[in-house]
């Protein structure tokens, strides 16, 4: 018995080249073997255990998992080979040609039998009888155990209840190491060790007293993987089991994942992964996992609601409608259609973005409609437009596991993009080069061979140099500047003026590190890039995502597998309520109002306004200056996570109609709000979400909605029969709406609900025969084979320290929280992270006088906000970090008035502030 555990421990520590079942090489050539008296073909390189599935024969196993390099630990997939004196494990031994096996032979099942008698004799009979739900209690059943079989007491001493989501019951431990393989090898963690040998061998966590405190990112594989409940959902102790499974895609980033939702009485009780996902291969993040109570959360809003007289009173939906629709009508009348704006959701479907914007085109007659992507990736869609003709990932996230150097320029995977994140970690740990661009330490950082620490407001500086060295070294791919780039020599002339060693000092990084990085992206290849809000929330953000597209066709990496340009979009569907045509300047499918017209005329049956419209944060100019008069605001709150706060509720003051349609009353509607309509959430309705890599997947309704809420494209379509307009939105389902999407939107034209149901499809898909676009630009680029270099200048942010002001401040998203924190902060994740923190390094703590947790005023040219100090080394000297998501501390009062001069996303990423100790109160 104690022989199964030193095989797996070896096979553990020395890592051996097995490869992943679900990522084998693939072969050409075919061998025959019998089994179980059934001689058949099967492709070379797969295991016993794979060829006996493929014929529906249900070999048993506890420590397998298609995610993981096979084991053997638990003997249960043994199987007789002819001509093999011993039993042979099936996950372990590959098919050879000529091999005859049986895997349900006497011998084998007593020894199976055997085994499970072994292991029973240590595990407690009444977790046995209780949960007989567990893998290894159903086998144990099949093999005809009962409950006399199981004779160990529950150890109270090897139990743990210290986690938010993760009961740790180590007295029903098996000693299987699937936990301690799947940290290591899925989410590259390394949590659960492997304690002692043989007979005392036991799994233990890395650090800490409690399991609370070690380093678990609360990813949940781990329980994901136990086949015994010695790692255990709490969300299922306290639920019980699902009854029921329904595919579906996380609510959160936009990486897109998908997984199945467990429901027991119309209440979400556990959520685990799609194991069938491109996107995420069977793994989720804390929050896709585990962060769902907030559908039932005790202060969600399910009645519609007007406030009259600054109280809020519940009313019908048809009085909501009315009254909204009511006076929607009264200002267009008094000051023109123009004076309205609406903003569609991030979190919305694309059905729900589509109705959101053609509403405002059909219904009010007006190009004003935007949506969140204004304020983080707008400077992408627009940069890369500009340069390559589509504003949008070029290639997928498949690439990272075959491509030879990844670049990540400010953005922090791990904690924002959890799964992309893991998926980039293991690809470094097997081989693949990293180079990090950002002003902090971040998780990765510890992999990378290259961390270009840079001052914050310095990309321009830092990326042309990097663009310099890749020249004057020529060291670009000359076939492909040759063939697929214009203006090199002009860009060769321009970007001599900034070697490493004219920049290094502005940009705080050494010239010979900006060398090294510049040699390591360009010989490396394939190479790609990933970018996130560090590079665009600038005052030159769309410039900054310019100059990440001009190493990319330097280097030739663009048009090919492993390789391209990649945003790390926030929001789940922030990519798809743009491309959808929340936006003033854009129709669905990222087509020009000008370009698109006359198609859509066509489709709609009505004029396209020819207004220009407002973006986002042009409204909140209007609103501020008296033009605009009304707000319909959905899935988004604008008050709390708009820069410069204190002009954005100026702005709010002169509205005399705001429409929150949202799940909770937000900070936007508490305040400003006059009519509240409550939605569904997205585990409550049907549609599609897009994710960050061009990727339409289908949400599922996994839960009926909770009291009155409706779905955002029901409400937007009663709206329109409310105005009069009812006859353009007769639309009675989401695929309704999608199929008008497939007729404006000629590309994604071969992406039909019904292809959709196995997995998603990647836009360029223009007919049903059509498989998706992988990767973009093979060939040429969107409007030309060529696409031109951008000669950027550097122009320095107003936003700079002073004596009064010392410190610049950046700001990011944790792991725990998303975005204002609407959703998590309203489940146990702020267990987790209780509230933002002020990160400070420790000299600066230092010198200033400042403790650990200590609360601090952060003052800027601005405002100001209190917040506790976390002292670490992550931030240079000079420097702060904050996460922004908690309403208490409010961080926007501080942040500053610039924005991007091409699109006006806010520069959140520069502030110049000071700390200050409180003033204690008598």
């Amino acid at each position: 018995f104690a022989l199964r555990h030193i095989h797996c421990i070896i096979s553990i520590e020395l890592s051996e080249s097995k490869p992943q079942m679900n990522t084998d090489k693939k072969h050409d050539s075919n061998i025959q073997a019998k089994i179980n008296g059934t001689t058949r073909e099967f492709k070379e390189g797969i295991s016993i255990l794979e060829a006996a599935r493929n014929l529906g024969i249900e070999v048993p196993t506890l420590c397998h998992d298609e995610r993981l390099k096979p084991c053997g630990a638990c003997r249960m997939c043994l199987v007789e080979v002819k001509g093999s004196a011993q039993l042979v494990a099936s996950c372990m031994n590959k098919l050879k040609d000529g091999m005859e096996i049986e895997t349900h032979s006497a011998k084998t099942e007593k020894s199976r039998k055997m085994d499970l008698r072994m292991l029973a004799r240590k595990y407690p009979r009444e977790e046995f009888l209780k949960y007989a739900e567990k893998p290894f209690h159903q086998l144990a059943r099949e093999y005809g155990l009962n409950e006399n079989d199981f004779g160990a007491e529950a150890n109270s001493k090897i139990t743990d209840d210290s986690h938010a989501y993760i009961k740790v019951d180590m007295t029903r431990c098996i000693d299987c190491f699937a936990c301690v393989r799947i940290c290591e090898e899925l989410q590259g963690q390394f949590v659960w060790q492997i304690g002692s040998r043989g007979q005392n061998t036991r799994i233990i966590w890395d650090r800490g007293a409690t399991f609370a405190e070690s380093s678990c990112v609360s990813c949940g594989a781990c329980a994901d993987v136990c086949p015994t409940g010695a790692l255990e959902d709490r969300s299922v102790l306290e639920n019980g089991f699902p009854e029921k499974w329904t595919k579906t895609v996380c609510p959160y980033c936009g990486t897109g994942c998908e997984m199945e939702v467990g429901v027991r009485g119309d209440k979400v009780v556990q959520i685990k992964p799609a194991m069938d996902s491109p996107v995420n291969h069977g793994h989720l993040c804390v929050k896709g996992r585990y962060a769902h109570n907030f559908v039932d959360a005790a202060d969600r809003i399910t009645q519609p609601m007007i406030r009259r007289n600054g109280k809020w009173g519940e009313v019908s939906w048809a009085e909501a409608i009315d009254f909204a629709a009511g006076e929607m009508k009264r200002i267009g009348e008094k000051y023109g259609n123009e004076a309205i704006a609406v903003l569609g959701s991030a979190r919305a479907t694309n059905e729900e973005n589509y109705v959101t914007q053609k509403f405002v085109r059909v219904c009010l007659e007006t190009n004003n409609v935007d949506c969140c992507a204004r304020v983080c990736h707008t400077p992408t869609a627009a940069a890369m437009k500009m340069m390559l003709g589509t504003g949008a990932a070029t290639n997928s996230f498949a690439d990272i596991e075959i491509t030879k150097a990844i670049l990540i320029c400010g953005a922090n995977p791990t904690e924002n993009h959890p799964i992309a994140g893991a998926r980039i970690k293991q690809a470094v740990l097997k081989g693949a080069n990293l180079i990090i661009i950002d002003p902090r330490k971040t998780e990765l950082t510890k992999y990378a061979d290259v961390h270009l620490q840079l001052r914050p407001g310095t990309n321009i500086l830092l990326f042309n140099a990097l663009a310099n060295v890749i020249v004057e070294e020529e060291l670009y791919d000359k076939d492909f500047v040759e063939t697929r780039v214009a203006e090199f020599e002009e860009f060769k002339t321009f970007v001599a003026k900034y070697s490493p060693e004219d920049v290094a000092e502005k940009c705080g990084v050494a010239a010979e590190l900006i060398r090294k990085a510049a040699r390591l992206y360009a010989t490396a290849k394939p190479a790609m890039s990933f970018h996130g809000l560090g590079m665009t929330e600038h005052l030159q953000g769309t410039e900054g995502v310019m100059t990440v597209v001009n190493l990319a066709l330097l280097t030739g990496n663009l048009g090919k597998r492993g390789a391209g340009v990649n945003p790390l979009r926030g929001q789940n569907n922030v990519q798809g309520s743009a491309q959808m045509g929340c936006d003033p300047g854009v129709l669905t499918g990222g087509i020009a109002l000008d370009d698109g017209r006359e198609h859509f005329e066509n489709v709609w049956g009505v004029p396209v306004p020819k207004s220009k419209g407002y973006n986002q944060l042009q409204m909140m100019d209007a609103a501020f200056s008296g033009k605009l008069k009304a707000m319909w605001i959905v899935g988004y709150d604008v008050y709390l996570t708009n820069a410069n706060a204190h002009k954005t509720a100026a702005s709010f003051e002169n509205l005399e109609l705001v429409i929150v349609q949202d799940l909770f009353l937000n900070e936007t509607a508490k305040k400003y709000g006059t009519v509240f309509f409550p939605v569904a959430s997205s585990f409550e309705k049907d549609g599609t979400f897009m994710n960050a890599e061009r990727r339409v997947s289908l949400l599922r309704k996994t839960v009926s909605p909770r009291g009155n809420s409706l779905s955002d494209w029901e409400i937007v379509c009663e709206m329109a029969r409310a105005v009069g307009k009812g006859e353009h939105f007769d639309f009675h389902s989401s695929e309704d709406i999608w199929n008008e999407i497939r007729k404006v939107w000629t590309n994604a034209g071969g992406i039909t609900y019904k292809r959709l149901e196995d997995h998603g499809l990647q836009w360029n898909c223009p007919d049903e025969d059509h498989p998706g676009t992988e990767v973009l630009h093979t060939e040429s680029f969107t409007k030309d084979v060529r696409a031109a270099l951008r000669r950027i200048d550097y122009r320095p942010t107003k936003e700079v320290v002073s004596a009064e002001f010392p410190f610049l401040l950046t700001t990011g998203r944790t792991l725990y929280h998303f975005n204002a924190g609407t959703m998590t902060e309203r489940t146990p994740n702020i267990l987790l992270r209780p509230t933002d923190l002020l990160e400070i390094s420790s000299s600066d703590a230092a010198e200033i006088g400042v403790t650990n947790s200590e609360t601090v005023l952060i003052k800027s040219r601005y405002g100001e906000a209190k917040m506790p100090v976390q002292i670490n080394d992550r931030v240079q000297k000079g420097e702060l970090f904050c996460t922004f998501h908690s309403p208490e501390i409010f961080l926007n009062h501080i942040t500053s008035p610039y924005r991007d001069r091409f699109v006006l996303a806010p520069e959140f990423k520069v502030t110049a502030v000071k700390i200050e100790k409180p003033a204690k109160t008598v």
